[in-house]
């Protein structure tokens, strides 16, 4: 049979099923596939919080969604082209999503009277003619695998277990993604089962091979690599750039690095990855709980190291004590906070915005520190490096807010140069820097006002180190009001004076009136947003801010030249309340807590309305 092979410039595909599915290891080895071809690429990991819910049941669905294209692109896509539904529960909660005429593949194994039950549906859709505005795939996923494997020593149930590799061969062949790489990585994950190996390797090969010779697919789909910039890439996580940043960072600043975390969802795999790379001179530390973590942290710092402590949204509501210890401290110390969807346990598996207030001001007392958001998987690599930039030089503890759709979600990331990094390290006190040869230990850096950092154990520097309020210079316990005064301004004034660079606004020509301002992983979905809005004529601007606390230098100038700031957060506007307070201005919020990150079309519509409104407002002052 000649099959039709035809050209596309980008593809939106969703694998959905059951918890114990394989969905998300589906999608990895789909998306690494991708990666290697070269085709630009984000993901949308989605899976349950319970460790295994109900099988069968719409609250133990778990998907994976992958958006790759001949072209760059910035976020997982609004909608997919093609939902992989491996049972009825999959189905209905995947459907809504899907746009009419695209392509449904459902294992009919597992269309069931039992599991059509379990999901409300009185008959099959597969049958009953609900589903005739998309194209459906009927294929029976569980039984062709089971079949496939009938010569490998395995049991029936094992087997089964192997059909998320044959639908991984079937899209590998539908898109044309190479094989080799899915084929080692299975050798090398089942090494010690060579059995389990070699079935999960036949089912994927099946899985190509029905492709290459049913008659249910007459038509293949290319889609060419992306032309990126030149460069090394690899495909990489936020959760990964982030550990990487870290390491990078304790190099560049020359210190040894000190994790001290306490296992959270979705934080952990920071403490994972780390966890590899003694050779760089890392300890991590898994903690009894999260203060303890926060606490080993700062000793750490304390001791001469690159202090770091990782967690999510109620993790950082345990630790602040700490934090508010290292800010009186003056101690480098770098608080990661994946953020995720609460109050309380909320929906740990589920992302928003919503620590930003509490990573400000949820300490007790003054206790200011700096706050910086990446906007991609790939540029946590960025901000781990700055925010340990920020926390070595002024000697303070520095929140890094992610959250879980950057730290699940991947794309291609290109290797910096090493030798174009920077040199972030600060030289440690050695010598007494007092009068007759005392040591001052709240002695400020005119430039930065950080005091000294010495090391515990250096001849001469002893010092006293604690949470009550200490001498400005000398750093004995003081409990006089001007002192106490001059101390918590001090602090103040060293978190404000902080050099961050410039906010950059896109502005192509100049003159529009509107500007899109977002901070944190909403980038993708505004940046989507603007680029649609602009392609059919309109007229916006769009800055992003990573520097949170302080603020950009520039931005109220930013703010006060447009004359209307829209600002989408996912949370109910802790940004624009900020800003609303600093600056005076009106800004207009675009809020969504539904534990997903924004579409671009949504966007979009959103912006446009936004500039229509102006546009009336302005020819009708004229």
């Amino acid at each position: 049979m000649i099959k039709q092979v035809r050209q596309l410039d980008r593809v939106i595909i969703r694998f959905a099923g059951d918890s114990g599915d394989g969905m998300q290891l589906t999608g990895d080895r789909f998306t690494a596939g991708t990666a290697e071809f070269g085709n630009d690429l984000s993901t949308l990991p989605n899976f349950p919080a319970e460790i295994r819910a109900p099988a069968g049941t719409l609250p133990g669905v778990s998907s994976f969604q992958l958006h790759f294209a001949d072209h760059d692109i910035l976020t997982p896509g609004d909608a997919p082209n093609v939902l992989v539904a491996m049972n009825p529960a999959a189905l209905k909660a995947n459907l809504s999503d899907l746009p009419r005429g695209a392509d449904i593949i459902a294992n009919t194994d597992e269309f069931t009277k039992r599991n059509l039950a379990k999901v409300g549906y009185a008959a099959s859709p597969l049958e009953d003619g609900s589903l005739a505005e998309w194209r459906v795939h009927s294929v029976p996923l569980t039984s062709l695998t089971v079949k496939a494997l009938e010569d490998v020593d395995i049991s029936k149930k094992d087997a089964e277990r192997a059909k998320n590799m044959f639908a991984l061969g079937l899209l590998s062949w539908l898109y044309h993604r190479p094989t080799e790489q899915t084929i080692s990585f299975l050798e090398t994950k089942f090494a010690r089962k060579p059995e389990i190996a070699k079935a999960n390797i036949a089912a994927f090969q099946a899985g190509w091979n029905f492709g290459e010779t049913t008659e249910s697919f007459s038509v293949s789909y290319e889609v060419k690599p992306a032309r990126l910039a030149p460069g090394v890439y690899r495909n990489i996580s936020g959760n990964q750039a982030l550990a990487y940043g870290l390491i990078a960072a304790a190099v560049q600043a020359k210190l040894p690095l000190f994790l001290g975390s306490y296992p959270i969802t979705p934080a952990s795999d920071i403490l994972h990855e780390l966890s590899k790379h003694k050779q760089f001179g890392i300890r991590t530390f898994q903690a009894e709980d999260e203060i303890a973590g926060v606490g080993a942290a700062l000793g750490a710092a304390f001791g001469g190291a690159l202090g770091v402590t990782t967690t999510s949204g109620p993790g950082v509501a345990l630790k602040a004590e700490t934090v508010g210890l290292a800010v009186t401290t003056e101690l480098p110390l770098i608080v990661v906070d994946v953020q995720r969807a609460g109050p309380s346990t909320g929906m740990p598996t589920k992302t928003e915005q919503t620590d930003l207030l509490m990573a400000l001001f949820g300490r007790n007392g003054e206790s200011p520190v700096p706050v910086i958001a990446p906007m991609s998987p790939s540029d946590c690599f960025d901000a781990a490096v700055e925010a340990a930039r920020i926390a070595v030089a002024y000697r303070t503890p520095v929140m890094l807010l992610s959250d879980g759709y950057l730290a699940n979600g991947s794309e291609p990331w290109r290797l910096p140069e090493v030798a174009a990094l920077p040199d972030i390290s600060v030289p440690f006190t050695t010598e007494p820097n007092g009068q007759d040869g005392a040591f001052l230990p709240f002695q400020r850096d005119p430039a930065t006002l950080a005091r000294p950092w010495a090391i515990p154990g250096t001849p001469g520097l002893e010092h006293r180190i604690g949470g009550i309020e200490k001498a400005d210079g000398t750093g004995n316990i003081s409990y006089d009001p001007d002192n106490h005064d001059r101390m918590v301004r001090l602090r103040a004034a060293k978190v404000a004076g902080i050099d961050v660079p410039d906010v950059a606004v896109d502005d192509p020509d100049g003159d529009a009136r509107v500007l899109v301002l977002g901070w944190g992983s909403t980038y993708g979905a505004i940046a989507a947003g603007v680029r649609r809005v602009r392609a059919a004529g309109g007229k916006v601007a769009q800055a992003h801010l990573r520097h949170l606390n302080p603020l950009p230098a520039n931005i109220g100038e930013v703010l006060a030249r447009y004359d209307k700031v829209l600002l989408p957060e996912i949370n109910l506007g802790q940004l624009a309340l900020l800003l609303r307070a600093r600056f005076l201005v009106d800004v207009i919020s675009y809020n969504r807590v539904r534990g997903l990150p924004f579409k671009a079309e949504e966007l979009a519509a959103v912006i446009q309305d936004v500039i229509d409104r102006d546009d009336q407002q302005v020819n009708g002052s004229d």
